[in-house]
C-alpha cells in the first residue's frame, strides 16, 4: 500500500469538496480549483474526508494512488492557506519591479525582460533584490516562479543570476593564472 495514497485529505471548516467522477472542485475562503483526475482512480467523500483507492496492485496504480493524493491535499491546501514561491536576485544591477500587473527585469540583459503574470498568480516585489509568487494552484506557482527564473539561471562561477530563496548554487573555481609559461 501506497504510504502517501492510504491517508485521507482532511478536509478543514470552510472547504467545500464536491467529486463527480473524477473530476474534483475544491472551493475554499481564497477560491475555487478543479482538477480531473485519472479514471482509474477512485475518490470518495467519507465523513469529511477524501479518501483514494486504487484498482490493483500494478506499478502503475501503485504510483497513481501516492499522485492523486497529493494533488489533492495541494488543492485543499490552496483554498486554505495558498502558496509562495520566493526568489532573489543576486548580481551588481539586477533589480525588479512592478509595472502594473508586469513583473519587469533589469538582469544585465540589452534590454528590461517583462513578464506578465497568467490568472490566478499574483506577484509582488517586496525589495529590488526579491521577488514573491503568490497563488492558490500549486502547479502554476511553481511554473511561473520557474519561469521567472530562467530569465537569468545562476551561473556556478560568480552566483549571479536569480534563484529561488534557499536554493544552494553549487560554485565552480575560476580558471587559475597558470605559472612559468609565456
Amino acid at each position: 500500500m501506497s504510504r502517501v495514497g492510504r491517508l485521507p485529505v482532511t478536509i478543514p471548516a470552510g472547504v467545500e469538496v464536491k467529486i463527480n467522477g473524477n473530476t474534483v472542485e475544491v472551493k475554499g475562503p481564497k477560491g475555487r480549483l478543479h482538477k480531473e483526475m485519472h479514471p482509474e482512480m477512485k475518490i470518495l467523500l467519507e465523513d469529511n474526508k477524501v479518501v483514494v483507492t486504487r484498482p490493483s496492485e500494478e506499478k502503475k496504480h501503485r504510483a497513481l494512488h501516492g499522485l492523486t493524493r497529493a494533488l489533492l491535499q495541494n488543492m485543499v491546501q490552496g483554498v486554505t492557506r495558498g502558496f509562495t514561491r520566493n526568489l532573489e536576485l543576486v548580481g551588481v544591477g539586477y533589480r525588479a519591479a512592478k509595472q502594473g500587473k508586469k513583473l519587469v527585469l533589469t538582469v544585465g540583459y540589452a534590454q528590461p525582460v517583462e513578464i506578465e503574470p497568467e490568472e490566478g498568480v499574483e506577484v509582488e516585489v517586496p525589495a529590488p533584490n526579491k521577488i514573491t509568487v503568490k497563488g492558490i494552484d500549486k502547479e502554476k506557482v511553481g511554473a511561473f516562479a520557474a519561469r521567472i527564473r530562467g530569465v537569468r539561471k545562476p551561473e556556478p562561477y560568480k552566483g549571479k543570476g536569480i534563484k529561488y530563496e534557499n536554493e544552494a548554487i553549487k560554485r565552480k573555481v575560476g580558471k587559475a593564472g597558470v605559472k612559468g609559461k609565456k
